[in-house]
């Protein structure tokens, strides 16, 4: 008997603007393919994606589930899925990108969690939520998207209400659905995405000191296995993806605050500015104070792009 073949993960990573911590991805040029895609992907951010048109499958966690016009997905960061439409169709969709954790920790105090993490002891069809069965997910959804579309007087502010109210409804669903119980069985991270707990540790503590072989610890893995295991899926070495975590908080503070290059390189977890302007250059192409100065002369328009759009050519 043949041997299966083992499914190739693509990681994309999307920057969020700095200004508004939102990425709207939208229009003709987001339209599904009925070609099946021999790759799985996942992602560094929440995923709400709204389908306009037509139907398909989405397979997550191995299964496959059916969409429609209508339906609202949402899709944890580092959970592996691909989409495709029904023959001779090509669905036209909206996604939004956003970290939930970042974007409201000053806002949902009382929220005990966020519900990411609970997220892989799901089943794939309730990362899908119907129009009829879900009207107010629907509103919110595609009430966000046309508020970030068309900008107008106080958008952001709008946005973000709505996003929050949205989030809060995913927080019912949540707690009401029993097949969500933190009692669930946890994930076998053994499979597909077995260097998540690292990809979630960078996430939090991108600016503490770690060695390879603590990450690799994190995994349960010899560092020699590990060290593949994350150039096989990412596509860079764990220092890199590290670093580039770093530039691109980095970015986020030269932009947003007056603090010193010297102390912004210190916070994101730099041991000394010249390794710090080595490689904000490598990545960004300029220097941490050109960089700075452009971005602060681009008014609204400044984003940490390092591998924006990654996965989508």
């Amino acid at each position: 008997m043949p041997k299966k073949k083992k499914p190739v993960i693509e990681y994309r990573h999307y920057s969020l603007p700095i200004d508004f911590p939102v990425l709207l991805l939208s229009g003709d040029r987001w339209k599904i393919s009925d070609i099946k895609s021999e790759h799985l992907h996942f992602h560094n951010h929440m995923e709400i994606g709204i389908c306009y048109s037509d139907g398909g499958i989405m397979e997550i966690k191995g299964e496959s589930v059916p969409f429609r016009a209508g339906d609202i997905t949402f899709i944890p960061r580092y959970l592996p899925h691909t989409t495709y439409s029904s023959p001779n169709t090509a669905s036209l969709w909206a996604y939004i990108f956003f970290s939930p954790e970042e974007l409201f920790r000053h806002s949902l105090k009382t929220a005990q969690s966020h519900i990411e993490p609970n997220l892989w002891a799901i089943q794939g069809t309730n990362c899908i939520l119907n129009k009829e069965q879900h009207p107010k997910i629907y509103t919110l959804a595609t009430s966000i998207v046309e508020e970030i579309k068309q900008q107008s007087p106080y958008y952001q502010e709008s946005a973000y209400g709505l996003l929050m109210s949205l989030y809060i409804e995913l927080l019912r669903i949540h707690a009401n659905n029993e097949s969500w119980s933190e009692h669930d069985q946890e994930p076998d991270l053994q499979g597909e995405l077995v260097i998540s707990p690292v990809l979630e540790f960078i996430t939090k503590n991108y600016m503490m000191p770690v060695s390879v072989d603590y990450l690799a610890d994190l995994c349960h893995l010899s560092t020699t296995h590990f060290r593949r295991k994350f150039h096989e899926l990412m596509g860079t070495t764990p220092l890199e993806f590290l670093n580039s975590t770093r530039i691109e908080e980095a970015c986020k503070r030269l932009k947003s605050t007056e603090a010193s290059i010297l102390s912004i390189s210190e916070q994101v977890g730099f041991r000394s500015i010249s390794s710090f302007n080595r490689c904000f250059a490598k990545l960004m192409g300029e220097s941490p104070k050109a960089w700075r100065k452009a971005a602060q002369s681009e008014a609204q328009s400044a984003k940490a792009s390092i591998l924006e759009f990654t996965g989508w050519v």
